[in-house]
This record gives structure tokens, C-alpha cells and sequence, in this order.
């Protein structure tokens, strides 16, 4: 027989405490702030003021600000794990950002980032060296895309390595 537990009633500061041990786990942006609140809540009749009261609280105290952690997040990304613009763009937005935001803040961490060096740090990273074949060459390829960056530095990348001139066209149409 299996013991079932009592629905929890939630109030705005039992709400606002389980969004402070959220925040106290990780940097989070609005939308999955709000998202956990909303799985929290479930169905219940006041749930959109409930988390319209607790985000203000949040935005008031500086606890909860996307442009912040848009900044934070593409200069983590630029550095820690080397990713190109276009990861970092697509992260954020499936993260809920606004794209406005988006937009200034990764420009701004980007500003004066030579890309192709990037690129070439994250191949070292990932130990990814020359290719010896075609089939390497496309893997390298997919790899500098799935870090988002431009096919015009991946060309450039696998041009200085003397990868023929048939593969790049074709890693291109692809």
C-alpha cells in the first residue's frame, strides 16, 4: 500500500524561499525561474500572481536580472568552454532571455574576439587535430558548428591545414 503525501499549499514566501534555493544552486534566468515555480504550483488558482509577486521581490532585491546573467553566462561560455557566438546566442534564447538582451550582451562579450582563435583553442580543448581524410575533415567541421562558429573561420581553419579544396566545397553545401 503505498502512502500518498499531502499537497503542499504554497504561499508567496514559501514560494520565494524555493526560488532562493533555486537561485542558490545556479544563475537563472526569468522564464526558468519561472518555469520551476510553475511545476511547483501546478494548477493552483493564484499561481500566476503568486510568481508575478515572488519575480518582483527577486528583480527588486537584485537577486533575479537577465541582462546579468546573459553577461555572465557568454563571458563563461567565451572562456571556460570556448563556444563561438552563435552557441552562446542559441543557448541563451532556449534559456528565455530576450532576444534585445541577447543581442547587446553577447556583442559586447564578444567585442574584440578574434574567432578564428577561438575556434583553434577549442579544437585543442577538444584534442581535435589535422585531418588526415575527408571524413575527419567533416568531423572537425560538425564539431566547429556544433560550437557555433561561422563556416567562413571553419573554412579558413581547414584551408591553413591544406584540407583540399573539393571537401571544403562540399563541407559547405552540407
Amino acid at each position: 500500500m503505498a502512502f500518498s503525501r499531502a499537497k503542499k499549499v504554497w504561499d508567496e514566501a514559501a514560494l520565494y524561499e524555493y526560488a532562493i534555493g533555486a537561485l542558490g544552486r545556479r544563475m537563472r534566468s526569468v522564464a526558468e525561474l519561472k518555469r520551476l515555480m510553475r511545476q511547483r504550483l501546478g494548477g493552483a488558482e493564484n499561481a500566476e500572481a503568486l510568481m508575478d509577486a515572488v519575480i518582483t521581490r527577486l528583480k527588486d532585491q537584485h537577486y533575479l536580472n537577465d541582462t546579468q546573467y546573459a553577461a555572465t553566462y557568454s563571458s563563461l561560455r567565451r572562456d571556460n568552454q570556448k563556444f563561438g557566438r552563435m552557441r552562446v546566442v542559441s543557448d541563451l534564447k532556449s534559456r528565455g532571455v530576450h532576444p534585445d538582451v541577447i543581442e547587446k550582451t553577447v556583442a559586447g562579450a564578444y567585442a574584440g574576439v578574434n574567432e578564428e582563435k577561438l575556434a583553434r583553442q577549442y579544437l585543442r580543448r577538444k584534442r581535435l587535430q589535422k585531418p588526415a581524410d575527408a571524413r575527419q575533415a567533416a568531423r572537425i567541421f560538425r564539431a566547429l558548428v556544433r560550437a557555433g562558429f561561422g563556416t567562413k573561420t571553419i573554412i579558413s581553419i581547414l584551408k591553413k591545414w591544406d584540407v583540399e579544396d573539393e571537401v571544403i566545397s562540399a563541407l559547405e553545401e552540407e
